[in-house]
């Protein structure tokens, strides 16, 4: 509370998301086209004005930030939960198994993502579902080598040694021991993965090669406002904001969690 940017930052985020959800309320379709509304300027009959086939602006912007934060929500739960499995059982289970995931890691993180998020686009049909599967399986690594690290360290604390010894097994150790004192840490990741996220799909649907016509994103806004940046600038200008109001925002929140989250550790010591 006492950090003005967090404050902020979250306040931006809760309410671009209620937004987002609460879209149905805005009584216009962010669909119907209008021949004679082409390209008009910000008014009070269209706030954000419209866009080359006459659609209502702040309606594909309301309805496009739904989709641009579903995908990062969602690809950040996904990317988190395959990070924290394979982190956490590497740094658990050591030897063999730990050399494996993570010269595993090593090989995807040093692969060009952003390449491979495109072919696989290529031979998957563009849409949600496969944007959010593609940028969750290309961004647990991050999560799965921070967890790695978080759980080495706990290996070696006193209650983790005493339920080994107790005879508990690997996986209620884990679940019951290891994560619940590695969740700050988690979310400060997760977080930062939503940003993210919204990056790529924003970066994807530029190219055209996310989200599909007629829903609207971000990103695909971005990419139909480049055929009219001389023309109509707020084409780029409304999207391009609400895409740096959420990637920052969530920067200033993961700042504060951060602080916290070495000040916790430091008082634990």
């Amino acid at each position: 509370k006492t950090n003005k940017l967090a404050v902020a930052g979250a306040a931006a985020i809760i309410l671009l998301a209620l937004i987002s959800i609460f879209a149905f309320l805005y009584p216009v379709d962010p669909n119907a086209i209008s021949a004679t509304e082409r390209l008009n300027a910000p008014s009070m009959a269209h706030l954000f004005g419209t866009d080359d086939m006459g659609r209502d602006y702040l309606a594909r912007c309301i309805y496009g930030g739904r989709a641009s934060l579903l995908v990062g929500f969602l690809s950040m739960v996904l990317s988190t939960a395959l990070g924290v499995i394979i982190g956490s059982i590497s740094g658990f289970v050591g030897g063999t198994v730990d050399a494996v995931l993570m010269r595993l890691v090593d090989a995807l993180m040093s692969l060009p993502t952003f390449l491979i998020m495109i072919v696989m686009n290529a031979f998957l049909k563009p849409g949600l579902q496969n944007i959010v599967l593609i940028i969750g399986f290309l961004t647990w690594m991050n999560i799965a080598r921070i967890v790695r690290g978080e759980t080495i360290s706990l290996n070696e604390r006193e209650y983790v040694i005493y339920a080994k010894i107790s005879g508990q097994k690997k996986f209620s150790t884990i679940v019951h021991h290891i994560l619940p004192n590695i969740m700050p840490t988690i979310i400060v990741a997760a977080t930062m993965n939503i940003a993210n996220a919204i990056l790529m799909e924003s970066a994807l649907s530029f190219f055209g090669l996310g989200i599909q016509p007629p829903t609207a994103s971000w990103g695909s806004m971005l990419s139909n406002a480049q055929r009219y940046i001389q023309q109509a600038p707020y084409l780029a200008i409304f999207p391009g904001i609400l895409i740096l109001i959420t990637v920052v925002s969530d920067d200033d929140i993961v700042r504060k969690i951060n602080i916290l989250d070495l000040l916790a550790v430091h008082i634990v010591n």
